[in-house]
């Protein structure tokens, strides 16, 4: 499989362009969620790294307000944010309308979401979700997701019978009257055939989608389907930004010349939010060290096109182990006398 590197920079480098790119590719820290009338950060944060409370509020305190919750699977991992969560989105906070809650249940069954509801309500303390996900759908969940789905009329939204519910079992509050105990709608798709089907559904406010420099299958199948311009797309997600099948993205393949460029974890949401209508790239950060990371490398801006083919060329030579005899020498030496972007 013959491949061609488009871009080979040093680290120095590319230190003394981010000024420059950060202006020519600008990457805004926060977007609406596309249809939605949410404001979110493009990073946002899940559970799934096993980040604490307290290194929860410190993400917030830096100005990521988009958390992403499961009650039910992996839920050992998640609980770890739980109580930071609690003092965010609880009843009574005073920066509740500030956050976007996103929780996630992988029970796919229309008929367990009072169980799933009681989860979370009663976990967290809180008075709304922002977005329900149906979680992990997969190659044999096109009947499953399409009663799902179906279903969103009669769950979001206030005046909805899962609102009586929660106003039953936990109290009546404004926060629950103005917008239902589920604002918005979304899934989570590990099969993009699936995704491309109910892109442009109305029942589906959010996609979330796995993507990265490695699998980059969601800019063809997802991605190039959405207009930027349209008010009525909906609000994109994307997850596993630096795993590959063949290893994580950060640890370099063993055939790369000590000259190359060797991106950070960071590069890789900031490819991601690069692409077409990505607005939310979901990390499992463990530490706030990794949370400083991640927002100083949003403001150096989007990648520039070069950049970005230089991390494809970079991904696939770890998912496919490619060796250097198989990246065109006089393409690499032409390119490598390039003035930089």
């Amino acid at each position: 499989m013959e491949q061609t590197i488009s871009v080979v920079k040093s680290d120095n480098s590319l230190s003394s362009e981010s000024n420059l790119l950060s202006q020519k590719y600008p990457l805004p820290f926060y977007r609406k969620l596309g249809r939605t009338d949410l404001t979110v950060s493009c990073l946002g944060i899940g559970g799934g790294g096993g980040i604490s409370s307290e290194d929860t509020l410190y993400a917030f305190d830096q100005g990521i307000n988009l958390f992403f919750y499961s009650s039910d699977l992996h839920h050992f991992i998640y609980q770890n944010m739980a109580y930071g969560l609690h003092q965010l989105c609880g009843r009574g906070s005073s920066v509740r309308e500030k956050v976007v809650l996103a929780a996630v249940t992988y029970i796919k069954s229309p008929e367990s979401l009072f169980g799933t509801l009681t989860d979370q309500f009663e976990e967290l303390g809180i008075d709304y979700i922002d977005v329900l996900f149906w979680g992990w759908v997969g190659d044999r969940d096109s009947a499953v997701i399409k009663d799902c789905l179906d279903h969103s009329p009669y769950l979001r939204g206030p005046n909805t019978v899962y609102q009586k519910y929660v106003e039953e079992t936990y109290g009546v509050s404004e926060r629950l009257k103005k917008m239902g105990a589920v604002r918005y709608i979304g899934a989570s798709f590990h099969n993009l055939d699936r995704a491309q089907e109910w892109l442009n559904s109305p029942f589906l406010d959010v996609v979330m989608v796995r993507h990265n420099a490695a699998h980059r299958t969601a800019q063809k199948k997802i991605f190039a389907n959405l207009d930027s311009q349209d008010p009525q797309r909906p609000g994109v997600l994307t997850f596993k930004s630096i795993g590959s099948h063949s290893g994580p993205l950060y640890i370099p393949p063993s055939t790369l010349p000590e000259w190359c460029w060797r991106p950070d974890v960071p590069d890789f949401y900031r490819y991601s939010l690069s692409q077409n209508c990505v607005d939310v790239a979901l990390m499992g950060v463990t530490n706030r060290e990794e949370i400083d990371a991640a927002i100083a490398a949003i403001k150096k801006g989007k990648l520039s096109p070069a950049e970005i083919e230089y991390l494809n060329i970079y991904s696939d030579m770890i998912r496919y182990g490619l060796s250097m005899n198989q990246i065109n020498p006089s393409q690499l030496l032409r390119l490598l006398r390039q003035p930089q972007t």
